[in-house]
């Protein structure tokens, strides 16, 4: 089995993990109602997905 010969020192093991982090949602502007919401789901404001009505909304 491999084992490292010598401990990795803290800047190397950052540079591994400077990837790792998390990213924010990606928000596009919904075309019926023009409010952000997250791309390849139902809009939470008017219930509209690909220009269609999908979600009944209390209107």
């Amino acid at each position: 089995m491999a084992v490292p010969k010598r401990k990795h020192s803290n800047s190397r093991t950052g540079k591994r993990r400077s990837h790792d982090r998390l990213t924010a949602r990606q928000l596009q502007a919904c075309p019926k109602c023009s409010t952000p919401a997250p791309s390849h789901v139902v809009c939470p404001n008017c219930g509209h997905y690909q220009g269609r009505p999908m979600v009944e909304t209390g209107e």
